[in-house]
């Protein structure tokens, strides 16, 4: 019985592997698309205002990266667990490894961005406060060197996600619109037609 079932598990992560995402990693892949837009565009907001819009911008990006770390670590696990579809044989093996190397370095900027602005807040002695008077705890001790060290990666590694998204981005749309390969469709909602 259990040697049945593997498998048929096995089985249907063979065919899961050469078909699309499942609805689950599609569901985390394009809300998390949407949060890190809206992140990114808050971040610079933040930085570049001075106005009263500056202190809600704040109240924003905290719970923002909050969620999209407790998402990451949703999208690592069943990414682990289910896997991803085949590339196309048509695609040369330089480009299968800079998409593979690619997608693990976004995972890895995903991770990391809240993790140090989580930290970057602990070291300078902030509260971590997501909604109402509930905070997260510090993950450091206040020290204003290691807040300053912080800041600046931050700001880097953001600069890195935006320049990675927009890669990802125009990888897309190439294989959308242009290669036709099946790579963007595996990745897309499935719309239901009605007849």
């Amino acid at each position: 019985m259990k040697t049945s079932q593997t498998s048929r598990a096995h089985a249907l992560h063979l065919t899961h592997a050469h078909g699309s995402f499942s609805a689950l990693q599609k569901l985390l892949h394009w809300s998390m698309a949407v949060l890190i837009l809206a992140m990114l565009f808050v971040g610079v907001g933040m930085v570049t205002t001075v106005s009263r819009a500056h202190d809600v911008l704040i109240d924003l990006h905290r719970p923002l990266g909050a969620a999209l770390l407790l998402l990451v670590i949703v999208r690592l696990v069943v990414r682990l667990r289910r896997g991803a579809p085949a590339l196309p044989a048509s695609m040369p093996p330089p480009q299968r490894a800079i998409a593979a190397l690619s997608h693990w370095v976004l995972y890895a900027l995903m991770l990391a961005m809240p993790l140090i602005g989580w930290g970057m807040l602990s070291a300078g002695g902030y509260p971590v406060t997501m909604i109402g008077a509930f905070h997260l705890p510090p993950i450091l001790p206040v020290d204003v060197r290691l807040f300053a060290l912080l800041r600046a990666l931050h700001t880097w590694l953001a600069f890195a996600l935006f320049a990675l998204v927009l890669m990802h981005l125009a990888a897309a749309l190439l294989h959308a619109l242009i290669l036709r390969d099946g790579v963007f469709a595996a990745m897309a909602p499935r719309v239901r037609h009605r007849n």
